[in-house]
């Protein structure tokens, strides 16, 4: 049956309002009980083996990638495949947090005493407190919510959500035990865009570009030269090794725009006497910060003894996918 854009709309906002509910609702269930697993993987040398059937599954895997992202090493097992030879990654040390709605589903019943018998500690992430999976674990964090967000009760919704997030208060829980860092974060984000911003050097991307530099009295060709040769879109003025200006494309516009003579010219008539500059040991991000708050776009690099080493451009942060 189709509906119209206000129906669509009401069911939507419906469809949240449940969950943030049932979420607002786990504020409840985060007790002692839930401090004390904190401590217990913290201190624990093994592996957290995480687990589940059905949808349940999938939040296990979501929950694996954000503990091992944020330093809790972890791996995901699938319920079903358990009993079917995927038992045997489970080392000694390892605890298991078994995720289930119900914990009453078959699969759970059959793999459930499997994991006692090992002698490996077991946490119920489960929503239902009376079932056979929680009175088997060792420890339990509670999930339940009250109904789910499918109009029939039926599409896990409302307790797949409530299951995620009970796994990243758990995750973050263990980040500020470990005291993991940003510096920690970018060690296993290495790749990505994130990690960019929190490893990545000046030092790493001017050295791909070249090193446009005239003297004071260069002339106004020479100096025009420079900046259209490097292709940088200015160059530095440098005397005694040290930086006493720029010149940009848009020193030279102006120029033009106030009809100067240009015969006897040089680059220090027409530089920028106060250039902004970084340092190579700088982070890109920090060169992307100063970029945007002096609306330019590049910047000169120097070292601690303040020597021009060359220019950091807009464009490497673009090519670098860190803006």
């Amino acid at each position: 049956m189709t509906k119209t854009d206000k129906e669509i709309i009401e069911i939507a906002k419906k469809t949240i309002n449940q969950e943030l509910q049932s979420i607002e609702n786990l504020l409840g269930y985060v007790n002692s009980e839930f401090a004390t697993i904190v401590r217990l993987i913290y201190e624990n040398k093994g592996r957290i083996v995480v687990t589940g059937i059905g949808k349940s599954a999938n939040i296990a895997t979501k929950i694996v990638s954000t503990l091992n992202s944020t330093g809790t090493a972890s791996i995901f097992m699938h319920a079903a495949d358990a009993v079917h030879g995927d038992l045997g990654m489970i080392q000694k040390d390892d605890i298991i947090i078994c995720i289930s709605k119900s914990g009453d589903t078959p699969e759970i019943k059959v793999l459930t005493p499997l994991i006692k018998h090992a002698g490996n500690t077991l946490i119920a992430l489960v929503g239902n407190t009376d079932s056979f999976l929680a009175k088997e674990a060792d420890y339990i964090i509670n999930c339940y919510v009250e109904r789910e967000a499918c109009p029939n009760n039926l599409a896990p919704t409302s307790s797949t959500t409530a299951q995620l997030v009970m796994g990243d208060a758990l995750a973050m829980s263990l980040l500020a035990c470990r005291g993991f860092s940003s510096e920690d974060f970018a060690k296993y984000h290495p790749g990505g865009a994130l990690g960019k911003r929190l490893y990545l050097k000046v030092k790493d991307l001017y050295l791909n570009n070249e090193r446009p530099l005239v003297s004071p009295d260069s002339s106004l060709a020479n100096t025009i030269l420079e900046i259209s040769s490097k292709r940088l879109g200015c160059t530095a003025v440098v005397s005694d090794e040290q930086i006493v200006g720029i010149v940009t494309d848009g020193d030279l516009r102006r120029m033009l725009a106030n009809n100067l003579p240009t015969s006897n010219l040089t680059s220090a008539d027409i530089m920028c006497p106060t250039p902004k500059t970084i340092l190579d040991s700088d982070f890109a991000v920090s060169a992307l910060s100063l970029m945007r708050s002096n609306s330019i776009m590049q910047l000169l690099v120097i070292d601690e003894a303040n020597h021009y080493l060359g220019v950091i451009h807009l464009h490497d942060l673009i090519r670098e996918g860190i803006i």
